[in-house]
């Protein structure tokens, strides 16, 4: 801690506030036990402590005839309508809260592959394609206002120009944009509202402010920026400037971010888990794939999945990817499962992957509390 102490000493200023710097875990003492059980319904439950959610697999209604494929990217409106960027002849799919499909659209943009989706403060969606190196703004019914990045015309890999892979983007409340640059980069740009490019910062590496794999962001209402440092472990935490501030670990392979507006925050991480899970730690608890919660320092409150990869029971995820929480504290977490399945097993799957579920938050008031369940293998 004591060269990180230093770090944030060149950095900090009186009016900064403060950032533990370890992804400590002291709210959950009684180790990373998870609440696996069986609510009144006969649903699965998932979670611990106060962060209790019953699990939906089949939350959404699809059309007939319809199929999502790959959903790497979830977005919440302020009315709990939900966007799903997904890889399929619909790109975008809306559903309500209920998961009655509302609408598609997307079909005439020629999305490439289809990666990072966020709801700015004026409720229109930012939706990025790291197959087509741009960043486009779209109202929620689909009309486009703003292109950021030459489609189809990449930088050169890994020069810190924008884009190379772009993967994600976030809007700061006072409409600043940043972009997280990405799979052949190493770069978070900031643009203005009207998408201009401010600066850049950050390159290849694994201190502070050095990325590997740079895969998600977010900005809180004060203004900072939360990085998805994703083959470092870690977020890595930025003054609107750029400034390094602090860094969360104890992760495993953040992919992605969401924090709610509101100055009590929390932050939810979806979790890729080890590649190496299919061979060496197949079996491996505790390590992902998993959703995390945090506080805004970055203290763990709850694991949401300590089970082994898989897709055989309701609490199992192959490859969380994107993540989103509506008004209510609902969750809603969409996979690349399709994607990530031959990575993982070396052929394509047998049959249909879970890509999408709702976590419905549980009032622990108002709901019975699940079965107790044994804590996590050692």
């Amino acid at each position: 801690m004591g060269w990180l102490a230093g770090v944030r000493g060149l950095f900090n200023n009186s009016t900064a506030p403060q950032r533990v710097a370890t992804g400590a875990h002291s709210a959950i003492t009684q180790s990373v036990a998870e609440a696996y059980g069986t609510g009144s319904t006969g649903s699965t439950v998932i979670g611990s402590g106060d962060y209790l959610y019953r699990v939906e697999n089949n939350w959404a209604k699809l059309p007939p005839g319809v199929s999502l494929g790959d959903a790497p990217a979830v977005a919440v409106d302020r009315s709990d309508n939900v966007y799903v960027f997904c890889r399929n002849k619909s790109p975008v799919m809306v559903f309500d809260r209920d998961g009655n499909f509302l609408r598609s659209w997307g079909e005439d943009i020629g999305f490439k592959n289809p990666h990072g989706a966020a709801m700015g403060p004026d409720d229109t969606l930012y939706l990025t394609d790291d197959g087509d190196h741009t960043v486009r703004q779209f109202t929620l019914a689909g009309k486009l206002l703003m292109t950021i990045g030459r489609p189809g015309h990449p930088s050169a890999a890994f020069s810190g120009e924008p884009f190379s892979r772009c993967t994600h983007t976030a809007v700061s409340p006072a409409g600043d944009i940043y972009v997280s640059d990405g799979y052949t980069n190493a770069r978070v740009h900031k643009y203005s509202p009207d998408g201009k490019l401010m600066f850049s910062w950050g390159e290849v590496g694994t201190l502070p402010g050095q990325f590997n794999t740079v895969h998600n962001l977010v900005c809180d209402d004060d203004g900072w920026v939360y990085v998805a440092d994703r083959e470092n472990h870690r977020v890595q935490v930025f003054d609107g400037k750029g400034r390094f501030e602090t860094q969360w670990t104890n992760l495993s392979r953040p992919c992605g971010l969401y924090m709610p507006p509101g100055r009590q925050q929390l932050c939810y991480i979806a979790e890729l888990g080890p590649e190496n899970a299919a061979r060496s730690m197949r079996n491996a608890p505790n390590l992902g794939p998993r959703i995390t919660i945090t506080d805004a320092n970055g203290e763990i409150l709850a694991f949401l999945g300590t089970k082994p990869l898989g897709d055989t029971s309701p609490d199992q995820f192959i490859a969380p990817h994107g993540i989103a929480v509506d008004s209510r504290g609902d969750i809603y977490v969409g996979e690349v499962s399709n994607t990530y399945w031959p990575i993982l097993f070396g052929a394509v799957p047998d049959r249909p992957l879970r890509c999408l579920r709702k976590l419905v938050r549980i009032d622990k008031q108002a709901s019975p509390s699940p079965s107790p369940s044994p804590s996590p293998q050692s």
